[in-house]
């Protein structure tokens, strides 16, 4: 099953892509005027998130905002949302860094860039390690001008954005950790899921939407909206498990089995090793493994179609992004933020990228 993006997807994205696009612009044109090498990081900040993507992040939080109240031309949701844009690219190129990934959206990654040029023009010192520093100084700078566009915002508003990025890095430390131990039990992979991404993407930026347009009782409406998005955001991470696994390269721009390759303890792996048996769990156990080839990347794949652990992730899947929906019915949103926001849990769940 397969869902398309909501129309007023792009409308919320046209608006994110102009305001990353003059903040970007006029930061290039101040620190390019100091030194002509310091247009470069924002050329890759710009390079990453001017690039496309589906800006979902800043859909639930206009939805959030619209939902609670918020008047929709406001631009202080435009920042906000730039900001969940800025954010999400600081984790990206943290996370290449860190599963050191050459590759990003069928393009090369900014440490793989820099690390080509460091070889290419013979400087001093380690190519790799320059091109992972560049790609982290990189990131924070991403990091410092998603705080900027929240300056002003209401206490309440810092007190989630504080909270989600913690969970962020929270999330990402248990991923590297599942990761290095070849974690694959089904409760421990599903928490890493939901705080790796699942929360920032979707719960949290619902939340800061809500606060940011200061209803009465907002309490109240962060637990409502947690209803939708904390099971939405957990099947948000389980479709890009899938697609990790079994994505079409061509589409999603990484090499096929990119999570298989990578080791990721994801809930859809722990499913196959808890219902595989000796033989099928041989074949399972040279997930991660730096020598795996294109051959054995299609037996885990078959492994994992033959346990039924893909089928039951797609129920789960399915139940989850149920009851996502269902529980909007107990919130009173302005329209039209009850109708956007089932087309968009239909979306992410059933997306192809």
């Amino acid at each position: 099953m397969l869902a398309a993006a909501p129309a007023a997807l792009a409308v919320v994205a046209a608006r994110i892509d102009a305001r990353l696009d003059a903040l970007l612009a006029a930061e290039r044109e101040r620190w390019a005027a100091l030194d002509p090498d310091l247009a470069a990081p924002i050329d890759e900040i710009g390079r990453l998130v001017l690039a496309g993507g589906k800006r979902l992040r800043p859909a639930f939080c206009h939805w959030g905002f619209v939902g609670a109240g918020g008047d929709p031309d406001d631009p202080r949701v435009v920042d906000a949302g730039a900001a969940f844009e800025l954010l999400h690219a600081f984790a990206l190129f943290h996370d290449d860094v860190m599963d050191d990934a050459d590759r990003r959206r069928g393009t090369p990654t900014t440490h793989a860039v820099y690390r080509d040029e460091h070889r290419d023009g013979a400087w001093a010192g380690e190519s790799r390690r320059f091109g992972e520093g560049v790609a982290i100084l990189v990131g924070d700078l991403a990091y410092v001008y998603a705080d900027q566009l929240l300056t002003g915002a209401p206490p309440a508003v810092w007190s989630i954005w504080n909270e989600l990025r913690v969970e962020l890095n929270v999330g990402q430390y248990l991923d590297l950790l599942g990761s290095a131990r070849s974690i694959r039990d089904v409760e421990r992979a599903e928490r890493i899921c939901r705080y790796k991404s699942g929360k920032y993407t979707i719960e949290r930026p619902l939340h800061l939407g809500a606060a940011l347009a200061e209803p009465d009782d907002l309490d109240g409406w962060l637990r409502g909206l947690s209803a939708y998005g904390l099971p939405l955001g957990d099947a948000f991470q389980m479709r890009d498990d899938v697609m990790g696994a079994f994505g079409d390269p061509a589409v999603t721009g990484k090499p096929v089995g990119t999570d298989l390759r990578e080791g990721k303890p994801t809930p859809l792996l722990a499913r196959a090793v808890a219902a595989a048996t000796p033989s099928q769990r041989t074949v399972l156990d040279r997930v991660g493994a730096p020598d795996l080839d294109d051959d054995e990347v299609a037996g885990i794949q078959r492994v994992i179609v033959d346990t039924g652990a893909l089928e039951a992730l797609e129920a789960h899947i399915t139940a989850l992004t149920e009851s996502a929906i269902a529980s909007l019915d107990r919130l009173a949103l302005a329209p039209p933020a009850r109708d956007e926001l089932v087309e968009l849990a239909r979306f992410v769940s059933w997306r192809q990228t």
